[in-house]
Order: structure tokens, then C-alpha cells, then sequence
């Protein structure tokens, strides 16, 4: 008999094959480890093919899913039409009470009522206010390739501009085939040149949300308009139509969740449901992009964007605070003080020039640590209070940290803290002597 974890077994050839398996188990026992908790990515269980979550404020990215990879963006194509419509206004390019005569591509496309629209007269005139409500409100495409036109003079060299602005933003795998999100197959024949018949506006989550941040730090007042949950067209004259806003998460609506003011939806069937959303509470605001959201049985529906949205919302919001990880004046064990040549004084005191607060998840506090990146190792006198001599930035010792969405913005400057002087001849030279008998002293001995 032998005795294997405390369990007798026979020792004849009849159970060798039994001693074998369990001295197996008893091995594989010593090497099992207990499961990692489950990342934000399995605990938020998004039904969704692209998702990503950042502060509203810094960039910092919050959540990610599959978000660098391209997808389908649909009518959320409108936020850079509504980006380069307004850097246009800013310009004085273009003014809100500028009229558009309607052109046959526009006046075709309005007529579409399985789109969304508000038909748009042959012969009528409308102004850029009009249009601009229309697109943001309702996303009305006859009235976004209305704005394109009037912008670029033709949608083909719009999409030009839309795909400049993408790169000088720094967004990646980016398409723009057209104004509005659509397939081009629902432009009866009228896409823009250079683009596919059948081809569509493709973004990663990551670039919707860098163009959404950029959007909302550039034009804030996009969200003046991007929250009214109702609104009539042309109102008070026989084309008169009322606009409901197909974000349903805004107050007062099916799907409402508290602070949402934005941004905008976005579906075809090669998009699926989609959906950047932007709310504020406590200061803190949020942006979050959903693409191609379904529901528990795989199908894509509007309550699944705004449930996968809601869910992200409820996360950055419940689990997530901004913290001061390093203070203003800050300074380093070890490292206080760098050397200065030729000065009264030896060395020069350094410290942070600013405070660092990021927004981080609550129980993650603790692993965010600073360090210091150091330009220049001395300094020539004289050196001047304040002057730059590297930078902090953050790292998460445990974990993954997903950065920023416009790149690393963590850090800050490291500066002297006082001013140091330059010796007079007599004292350099003093000093220099002192030096040649103190290598001359260290080289005999």
C-alpha cells in the first residue's frame, strides 16, 4: 500500500495506471493558480464589435474593445461634416444666415423618406442654421450634402476635405467615401467621384472618439444643438416637419440617461447600430463609442446601442475619479538637486512645475506612480529659477493602461526651483586648480 495526498492505494499492477493519474493530479494541483479577475472588457460584457470609453477632458481612455479596428461609423460620418461646417463659421467662410439654393443631388436625395430627411424644395432656398439643425438633430443626409456643397462646392471635393482633416487630426484607418454615412448605393448614382459604388465610411472606435474629443474641445457649442430632443423644420410654413432626435438617451426620451447632451447616431446594415454619446455629472464628462451593437439574441436594435452605451457610461462614472498623482513642487527621493558648472553654487533644486491628475480607476490609486525623465544632466551657470530640465510622467506598475487618445499628455515639466549664478574668474580659477591637484592626488594614488 502506498499512500498518495492522503489516500491509500494498492500497489499491484492492476492499478498502476490509477497511482499514475493521481501522482499526474497531485503534480498539476502544485502548479494550478487561482484566476485573474476578470478585466474591464469581461466584466462589462458589451454585445458590440468596437467599443471605447474616454474623459471628455484629458483623453484618457477609460475602456477599450477591438477599437483600433475599422469598422462601419454610418451617419456618425456627420460629426466631421459638422466639425469642418462650423471650423467654417469660426473663419467667417461661411455665415448661419447664408442661403443655399438646392441642388438636383441634394433636392434627389431629400425626397427619401426611407432615409432620414427633411424634403428639401427644387426651388427652394434654406439657410445654413436650417440645414445644420437638420443634420444634428435629425440627421438629415439631403440636408448634410446640402452643407458639403456649400462648403466645398461638390461633395467630391468635400470627402477630400473630410479625409485632410482626418489626417491632420491624427485619426487612423479612416474611409470617407461620402458626406453623410450612407452606402453610396443609396445615392442613386450620384456618388462622389473616385468613390466605390457600393462603399462606406469606415472608422475604429479609437478615431470616432479622437474626432468626437476634438469636436467637443474645438466646437463645445456643437452640444447646444445636439441636445434638443425635438424640434420643427421650417416651422410656421407649409414644409414644415417635426424633428425628433434619434438619441434616445438625451432627458425626456425612451432610453434617457442623466446628462447626456449628445453626440450622434449612426446606422446602415453594414454599420449595425451605432453610437457616439457624451454626458456630464459632477464636472466630469465622458465620451463613449459604441459600433455595431446587438442584443442578447444577436440582433441589432436601438435599445442595444443605448444599453451597451448606458453600461459604459455607468462604469466611468461609478468606478472612476480624477486624482492628484503628483502634487505641484514635487520632488524626487534621490533626486533633488542636479549639478551646475561654473556656478557659486554646486547644484540647483528641481521640482514638478505643476500638479498631475488623471482619472484613473478608483482601486487602482495606488499603482500609478511617477518618474522622472531628465533633459540634462547639469547645467552651465548661471541657471534661472524655472528653467525646464525634463519631465514626470506616469506609469501604472501593475496592469494595463490604455494611455490617451491624442497620445501621451501625462506629464509634466521639471524645473529649477532657484537661481544659481555664475563664479567669478578668480573663484573658477581657484576651483580649477583645486580640481587638477585633486585628479593628479587620485591618479598617484
Amino acid at each position: 500500500m502506498n499512500t498518495y495526498g492522503g489516500i491509500m492505494v494498492k500497489t499491484s499492477r492492476k492499478n498502476t495506471w490509477l497511482r499514475l493519474i493521481m501522482v499526474s493530479a497531485l503534480l498539476l494541483s502544485m502548479f494550478v493558480t487561482i484566476p485573474k479577475a476578470a478585466n474591464a472588457e469581461d466584466e462589462l460584457n458589451l454585445r458590440v464589435k468596437g467599443a471605447i470609453l474616454i474623459d471628455a477632458d484629458s483623453g484618457k481612455i477609460l475602456y477599450q474593445k477591438n477599437a483600433d479596428k475599422s469598422l462601419g461609423i454610418a451617419s456618425m460620418s456627420k460629426m466631421m461634416t459638422e466639425y469642418l461646417l462650423l471650423d467654417a463659421i469660426n473663419d467667417g467662410k461661411i455665415t448661419w444666415d447664408q442661403k443655399y439654393k438646392v441642388s438636383e443631388y441634394a433636392y434627389k436625395i431629400s425626397q427619401n423618406r426611407a432615409l432620414s430627411n427633411v424634403p428639401l424644395r427644387a426651388d427652394g432656398e434654406y439657410t445654413i442654421r436650417e440645414l445644420y439643425e437638420a443634420m444634428a438633430i435629425y440627421s438629415a443626409n439631403g440636408a448634410t450634402i446640402a452643407i458639403a456643397e456649400t462648403i466645398a462646392g461638390s461633395e467630391t471635393e468635400f470627402v477630400n476635405m473630410m479625409n485632410k482633416k482626418a489626417k491632420k487630426m491624427g485619426l487612423k484607418n479612416y474611409t470617407f467615401v461620402n458626406s453623410t454615412g450612407l452606402n453610396n448605393a443609396q445615392l442613386d448614382g450620384m456618388e462622389p467621384a473616385g468613390t466605390g459604388k457600393t462603399a462606406e465610411n469606415k472608422m475604429p472606435a479609437k478615431s470616432v472618439a479622437k474626432l468626437a474629443y476634438h469636436l467637443l474641445k474645438d466646437h463645445p457649442d456643437v452640444l447646444k444643438t445636439s441636445s434638443i430632443t425635438k424640434k420643427t423644420f421650417r416651422e410656421g410654413t407649409d414644409d414644415a416637419i417635426k424633428m425628433s432626435n434619434w438619441n434616445f438617451m438625451l432627458p425626456g426620451l425612451v432610453f434617457e440617461y442623466e446628462g447626456v447632451d449628445g453626440l450622434k447616431t449612426g446606422t446602415t446594415d453594414f454599420a449595425g447600430y451605432c453610437f457616439t454619446g457624451t454626458a456630464t455629472r459632477n464636472g466630469t464628462r465622458l465620451i463613449a463609442v459604441v459600433l455595431d451593437a446587438v442584443d442578447a439574441k444577436g440582433e441589432g436594435t436601438y435599445k442595444a446601442r443605448f444599453d451597451a452605451t448606458r453600461a459604459l457610461f455607468d462604469y466611468g462614472f461609478n468606478q472612476f475619479t480624477t486624482e492628484e498623482i503628483v502634487p505641484a513642487n514635487y520632488t524626487f527621493k534621490g533626486q533633488k538637486s542636479i549639478p551646475v558648472i561654473d556656478g557659486k553654487e554646486d547644484k540647483v533644486n528641481i521640482a514638478t512645475k505643476e500638479a498631475i491628475s488623471i482619472m484613473v480607476k478608483t482601486s487602482d490609486r495606488d499603482l500609478y506612480k511617477p518618474k522622472l525623465v531628465l533633459d540634462k544632466k547639469e547645467l552651465d551657470a548661471p541657471v534661472k529659477k524655472g528653467a525646464v530640465v525634463g519631465h514626470v510622467e506616469i506609469e501604472k506598475t501593475e496592469g494595463k493602461d490604455y494611455g490617451f487618445i491624442d497620445g501621451e499628455v501625462n506629464n509634466a515639466e521639471v524645473v529649477t526651483t532657484n537661481t544659481v549664478e555664475k563664479s567669478g574668474w578668480i573663484s573658477r580659477a581657484f576651483k580649477g586648480i583645486g580640481n587638477f591637484f585633486s585628479d593628479l592626488w587620485n591618479k598617484i594614488f
